[in-house]
């Protein structure tokens, strides 16, 4: 008997369905042809390689996830075994960023890239590391020498696409007679160009607020961007003042309809930026890190955690690795294992055998916008009209002609408007300038080196000072028992105004004094009286005890609070230890919960979405996969922002969520008839706080019910709020068989966007994950082998290889796995082991 299959279906659907079996066949087709194309560029990970430029063997040793744990006799010799170990793994990566950070995405891409491209250009991240790299002292330069020739040395093994990795061969299609260039110094130090543009501060609040306040006057737009709450959440430094020129631990103008169109366009500008490591929305995305002395752990010694809330990408922008010396001496120095970024040589994230330290962005506001009058090439300073900075720069575009950018540039910066198109004069701003401390040479890459060596508090401080740019808050632990916090970074002192507004250029009053903060007066503390530092983006320290600006743009508070408060909880009921610490990064609670639920329950609702209400009765505000109530709850927040909001402010302006709407939203509950709850485009009525409460909870009910069923107790969070791990290049190609090589996910994931486990989305958009944890670290001074780390995804940049994403599922159930850095340990972790000779 013959089988005739799809008889069963009416005639239509059978050609549709051979019609998809047909598509299928071809997927799994190309699927088949890409892991074996995959398969020709793994990396060799057994055996030896002899590897020119070395003085002597290096033992790269790895474990079941892939991590290289580097041996070498001279600092050299590491960090060219890190360049050979990370173009083995990450070479496609570093090729892609590195054309991200030099405005030459067309050369890959074609013109589809073409503005992404120019306003990299126009701000001259490469410029910039090129004047850099030539102030950097010589042992820096020999050291990021020998990262590049370890690069090249695997670039010049690898001379075909398939070898390189599956992307290349995916290129190909495109862009047939593309050939890497080899990697040198100024790759790695321009990428540092783009850390700092994505950990940059405020800028996108200073246009959020220019944009509002074009539809709103100035008394509504504060209410936009209240103060911190001092009084209800904590700072990071609670004690100190500045005191003989050291710290010590005992009105902005209206803007005109003229800068409308003129910010219009700096925004537009500003958003083709590809974020690298940041997210697309800065607004309430911040990082993690606390540290615990001794006297409140097990063992007696600190313990250090650090999580950075980052983009959610593939592969993670971290790459974990260890760089040990067999014998420390003057010509190794290094014992250091930690978080690297692949295209930079030493340890970003991590500790060496006797400092730890983590990262989260300090945020001072260190980037100002200044509307210009520009009239031909000229623009007015002072009553003067003054010639502009003009360079042109040629674009290569795969496919087609170069393009040739002018770029224009006043005293306080370059004119980022004019990428997406120029102005017409109108008799006032017709151009915005972007000042920005990273458009100039700085010593980040110094600090890199510094940091990996340094084996005390002082020295840990001094290497502190030289990370100007992006300012970072940085916690520290040590062996010997000591805890501390430092504030560095490269922080403007304004002759007036406070930085969150654009302001005038022509009229020489907002002018950046010459001199920065002095790093001695920057908030400090070591061995803190109670024992702990928290950090989590909030207030360094309140302004009524220091007096040079930071900034006004700090996240709220609300995931340091419940920090500090788990601290404290977990103090008074015994020692803290390591698993301690990682419960607490695990931690979803919501701190909006806490004063919206009782809001919401007051209002009278009936039939479903009074089923729906009742399961905020009772709910503890944690958000786990399984839970309801943080389904609802967020679905309500959601729709309860763009109710209130979108009416009244412009696209740019408009609620993302985070922390600094939990403060709006607070003060709006006690205001029922603020106009923030009417909405403007009903005519004839007046809507008030109940009517936009009960319109969110309505339509959150109606959204979940044709998303997640009608049955509101079998709602999950988890099937709402989903993170897909997306390729940073052909994972966003908009086909679908290309980008299911390349994309993993989706998998549910606990949380929110403020809880400490910041798993962050866009309420514009739906619930899908965009930020995350980007790592996860817990450092034990007592003992370094006890500590634990895990990434978001895997060490390998190889679609299918065994450590693609290998670390995913483990990081999505909150697990970590060892983060070994002893020799004993760490041969007997090794699956393979891999000898480079000269």
């Amino acid at each position: 008997m013959r089988i005739r299959p799809y008889a069963w279906l009416p005639w239509p659907l059978r050609w549709l369905a051979r019609v998809v079996t047909v598509l299928l066949a071809l997927a799994l087709v190309l699927a088949a042809v890409g892991v074996w194309i995959a398969r020709q560029s793994f990396p060799q990970l057994d055996g030896v390689i002899k590897l020119a430029g070395l003085s002597s063997k290096v033992e790269v040793y790895r474990d079941t996830w892939g991590i290289p744990q580097i041996y070498a006799d001279t600092s050299e010799d590491l960090f060219m075994a890190q360049g050979y170990v990370h173009a083995q793994d990450r070479f496609w990566e570093m090729d892609f960023r590195r054309h991200v950070t030099s405005g030459r995405l067309s050369e890959l891409f074609g013109k589809a890239t073409l503005t992404e491209d120019k306003v990299i250009r126009t701000m001259g991240w490469r410029e910039v590391a090129q004047q850099e790299l030539a102030t950097l002292t010589d042992r820096t330069r020999r050291y990021l020498d020998a990262y590049a020739k370890g690069v090249n040395a695997w670039l010049a093994e690898h001379p075909n696409a398939s070898a390189r990795s599956l992307e290349y061969s995916v290129l190909k299609l495109q862009n047939s007679g593309y050939v890497p260039e080899p990697w040198t110094p100024l790759d790695s130090v321009t990428w540092l160009k783009a850390m700092a543009w994505d950990l940059r501060s405020n800028l996108s609040d200073e246009i959020s607020r220019a944009l509002a306040a074009t539809k709103l006057p100035r008394e509504r737009v504060d209410q936009l961007y209240p103060g911190y709450p001092f009084g209800r959440n904590p700072s990071i430094v609670t004690q100190g003042t500045v005191s003989d020129q050291r710290f010590d631990q005992k009105a902005e103008p209206r803007l005109g309809e003229d800068a409308a169109a003129t910010l219009t366009k700096a925004a537009e500008t500003l958003s083709r930026v590809p974020d690298l490591m940041g997210t697309e929305e800065h607004d309430g995305i911040g990082s993690n890190s606390w540290v615990v002395s001794g006297e409140h752990t097990t063992t007696g010694k600190p313990l250090l955690a650090n999580d950075p809330h980052l983009s959610a990408q593939m592969p993670s922008v971290w790459y974990q690795a260890g760089l040990h010396c067999r014998t420390k001496s003057d010509k190794c120095g290094y014992d250091v294992t930690g978080f690297t970024f692949s295209g930079v040589p030493g340890v970003i994230i991590g500790h060496n055998d006797k400092i730890a330290w983590g990262f989260t962005n300090l945020g001072p506001d260190v980037a100002d916008l200044f509307l210009e009058q520009v009239k031909g090439d000229t623009y007015l300073y002072r009553g003067q009209w003054a010639r502009l900075e003009t360079r042109n720069v040629q674009i290569k575009v795969a496919g087609g002609a170069p393009v040739t950018l002018t770029v224009r540039k006043t005293r306080h910066g370059p004119l980022i408007n004019e990428v997406m198109g120029s102005v017409k004069p109108s008799g006032g701003a017709n151009a915005v300038a972007l000042q920005w401390t990273a458009l100039s040479p700085g010593t980040a890459a110094e600090a890199i080196f510094e940091l990996n060596a340094a084996g005390d508090w002082h020295e840990f401080r001094a290497a502190a000072s030289l990370f100007d740019v992006p300012a970072q808050n940085l916690v520290f632990a040590d062996t010997q028992g000591h805890i501390g916090y430092q504030a560095p970074g490269r922080i403007p002192v304004r002759a007036k105004g406070d930085g969150t507004w654009p302001v005038p250029g022509w009229t020489g009053e907002y002018e950046w004094k010459t001199a920065p903060i002095p790093y001695d007066q920057l908030p400090s503390v070591a061995d803190p009286a109670d024992g702990f530092v928290v950090t989590a983006n909030n207030a360094v320290i309140d302004p009524g005890r220091y007096r040079p600006l930071l900034t006004k743009d700090w996240s709220y508070g609300y995931r340091a609070k419940r920090i500090v408060e788990r601290v404290q909880q977990a103090i008074k009921s015994g020692k803290i230890d390591a698993e301690t610490m990682s419960r607490i990064q695990q931690d979803s609670h919501n701190g909006l919960a806490e004063f919206l639920v009782p809001a919401l329950l007051q209002i009278e609702l009936a039939g479903p979405s009074a089923r729906a209400q009742g399961l905020l009765r009772g709910w503890d505000g944690s958000q786990g996969l399984d839970s309801a109530p943080a389904a609802y709850f967020n679905a309500v927040w959601r729709h309860l922002l763009i109710a209130a909001f979108n009416d009244d402010l412009p696209e740019g302006a408009r609620p993302t969520g985070g922390d600094r709407w939990y403060e709006v939203v607070r003060s709006l509950l006690a205001a029922p008839v603020d106009p923030f709850w009417d909405d403007v485009t009903t005519k004839g009525f007046t809507e008030t706080r109940d009517d936009i409460l009960r319109t969110a909870m309505a339509d959150a009910h109606h959204e979940l019910a044709g998303l997640l069923g009608e049955d509101v107790k079998a709602w999950r969070w988890g099937d709402l709020h989903q993170l897909t791990l997306t390729n940073q290049t052909f994972g966003t190609s908009g086909i679908g068989p290309i980008e299911a090589l390349f994309n993993r996910g989706p998998f549910g994931s606990p949380g929110n966007k403020d809880a400490v486990n910041a798993t962050g989305w866009n309420i514009q958009d739906d619930y899908a994950i965009t930020a995350v944890p980007s790592m996860r670290m817990v450092i034990d001074l007592a003992d370094l082998d006890r500590s634990r780390w895990i990434n978001l995804t895997g060490a390998s940049g190889h679609a299918f290889h065994d450590n693609y994403w290998d670390q995913a599922p483990l990081w999505a159930n909150g697990e970590t796995t060892p983060m070994n850095s002893k020799p004993d340990s760490i041969r007997k972790a090794a699956v393979n082991t891999l000898t480079l000779t000269p």
